[in-house]
């Protein structure tokens, strides 16, 4: 969405046509997965097809997982419709022609790494503060334009979650004449669009034109509109200053002319604009343009061009490990970063919540995450599409106990969150792929049918293991005993294709990345191959024992924790000195994570020869 700056009316309220209203998901809902209800909206439309879903950003800044938002939200959305048996183009505008209108602290490479302005060519923008952003250099060198580097990092972030969008670029659609109609219907009617925007912006007066032309002397976008010749297709300008925030950026004061395609339409129209020139049939959106853009937008629709704006879908954001994003701080995550400690099957999860709730996105509980997807997934190998109960190997389960609206969220949610994952996995005979080059590939039409197949059969042997688990197997660096230790534990069974036991065993490479990068209980390396060499007096050896017959009995963590204590005080052992030992026994290190949970996440036969001195 556009980041061009508002001024609410809020003195002139206007009413809004009971079919705009946003918050679609409040109040109760045909179908428990709402996507589900979304795409039931857009149908009673009875909409041409291919049917239009739309994202789209301002480039600004470093492109996050936030501003994925619209397009996996669209995504399930349109996943929906051709679950229905309809045509769906999901497109994502980048409104690459808005002026830059202040540096951001920090951009990001085309890999999604996160630098500071100074660490590339910060003169590239700052030498070009008021110009599009495709007419601005792009500060790596990389891409042609700023605004196609910006571009090129959100059709990367969605490739690598194999969701099918469709990038549009603003400036391509003015310099190839799809804005000039519209514009000149503006124009025309621009007393009628005066009026119906006057309701929402306190700057609207009787010389406000809805068009900022391109000077073509500096380049800069400016605002100050002279005279209007919608016949001839111009406009006669003077290039002044623009407000942004608390500065100004200054125009060269040039006279000149601008044809339609040489400027662009303010935002307020731009975005209603796109939905004519798109065919627009839903957009999804944040609260922000929920409560400001959007009802000055479906106005415009209406009352200035004539048509009926999509079905809309207010969404709130989520939040960054408790804080909001911030580009320009750097409190931000890149889909790539996610991607290296998670499956792309658990983000995509995170987006089928329900959208007009708010939520924490939280790195450091990523183990949280992972169990309810894991648990999501259970259920829908639970429940079968007829409603009768089995298990993922088609035995009989009761069930009685079983969520039914969890059930139906995950009959609905869980064919489309796994989709692009079976298509990287399985190849077009639907066999597995060993190391496939791609953790998502998009579905096409044709293997539509034959991932949903997999998805209720053999895929249904998968085996995952448990997050946290993983990353105690990621403080071994040997597979072999990783593998060792997970079949051990039943975790793995040993009849387990090939193909099963490599997927299994995938999560440990993404749980050990999250251990390193949070810094949590796991970020340390066990020592299970060799004992470490550690002097223990007989009163020392003989606690040890007793802590190692009570580990054999007892998996609670609070309780071993709590048995640590009480052992070293039945001993007369300093408390510190004897987690040392602990320490010393399984890191070869004076210290470590909080040891009873820690033990009680191990493999109970590793921890009790280890405290018995025996392995």
């Amino acid at each position: 969405m556009s980041d061009e700056e508002t001024e609410p009316a809020a003195d002139r309220p206007r009413e809004m046509h009971p079919d705009d209203d946003p918050y679609v998901l409040q109040g109760p809902q045909p179908h428990a997965f709402w996507a589900e209800s979304v795409a039931e909206k857009i149908l009673d439309r009875d909409p041409d097809e291919p049917i239009v879903i739309k994202g789209g950003i301002s480039p600004s800044g470093v492109p996050h997982l936030g501003n994925m938002n619209e397009i996996v939200r669209g995504y399930f959305v349109a996943e929906a419709l051709r679950d229905r048996g309809h045509e769906v183009r999901q497109v994502f505008t980048a409104d690459d022609r808005d002026p830059l209108r202040k540096l951001p602290r920090k951009l990001a490479d085309l890999d999604g790494n996160i630098v500071e302005l100074g660490d590339v060519n910060a003169g590239a923008l700052g030498r070009n503060l008021g110009k599009p952003y495709t007419a601005i250099p792009d500060p790596f060198g990389c891409c042609d334009s700023y605004g196609e580097h910006f571009s090129n990092l959100i059709e990367r972030s969605a490739e690598l979650l194999g969701i099918p969008v469709e990038m549009v670029s603003n400036t391509e659609l003015y310099e190839e004449g799809e804005f000039e109609d519209l514009t000149r219907y503006l124009l025309e009617n621009r007393e009628t669009a005066r009026e119906v925007l006057s309701h929402y912006q306190d700057k609207v007066d009787d010389e406000y034109v809805p068009f900022n032309p391109i000077c073509e002397e500096c380049g800069k976008i400016t605002e100050t509109v002279t005279a209007v010749h919608p016949d001839e297709g111009t406009v006669e300008y003077v290039c002044t200053d623009m407000e942004a925030g608390d500065q100004t950026i200054e125009g060269c004061g040039h006279e000149g002319t601008a044809t339609f395609r040489e400027g662009k339409l303010p935002w307020r129209f731009e975005w209603p604009g796109q939905w004519q020139v798109l065919g627009v049939d839903h957009e999804p959106f944040g609260k922000d343009h929920a409560e400001g853009s959007w009802p000055s937008g479906s106005d415009v629709a209406r009352n200035v061009l004539d048509i009926e704006p999509p079905v809309p879908m207010a969404y709130e954001w989520f939040t960054l490990d408790g804080e909001a994003f911030s580009s320009s701080s750097g409190h931000v995550v890149m889909v790539q970063d996610v991607l290296e400690m998670i499956e792309p099957e658990v983000l995509r999860y995170f987006f089928t919540k329900d959208p007009s709730k708010a939520r924490d996105f939280s790195v450091e509980h990523f183990d949280l995450l992972v169990d309810d997807f894991d648990a999501f997934e259970r259920t829908y190998y639970a429940e079968d599409r007829d409603g009768d109960a089995h298990g993922a190997d088609g035995s009989d389960t009761d069930g009685s106990d079983a969520d039914e609206k969890a059930a139906e969220i995950a009959a609905a949610a869980y064919p489309p969150t796994i989709r692009p994952t079976l298509a990287a996995r399985f190849d077009a005979a639907g066999d597995p792929i060993s190391t496939p080059d791609e953790k998502s590939v998009p579905v096409t039409d044709d293997r539509r049918a034959q991932l949903d197949a997999l998805t209720d059969e053999r895929f249904g042997e998968r085996v995952r293991l448990p997050y946290t688990f993983a990353a105690v197997l990621g403080m071994t660096d040997d597979p072999d005993l990783r593998e060792e230790i997970a079949r051990r534990e039943g975790h793995v069974p040993d009849d387990a294709p090939e193909w099963v036991t490599e997927f299994a065993l995938s999560r440990v490479a993404r749980a050990r990345e999250w251990a390193r990068r949070t810094g949590n209980e796991f970020d340390y390396e066990l020592k299970r191959a060799e004992m470490p060499a550690v002097e223990l007096d007989d009163e020392t050896a003989a606690a040890l024992d007793e802590l190692a017959a009570f580990v054999a009995d007892h998996d609670d963590p609070d309780e071993i924790q709590g048995e640590i204590y009480e052992t070293a005080k039945r001993h007369d052992i300093d408390i510190g000195e004897f987690f040392s030992v602990g320490y010393r026994l399984f890191f070869d290190d004076e210290e470590g994570p909080k040891l009873g949970p820690f033990l009680a996440k191990l493999d109970e036969e590793f921890v009790v020869g280890r405290l018995r001195r025996e392995a």
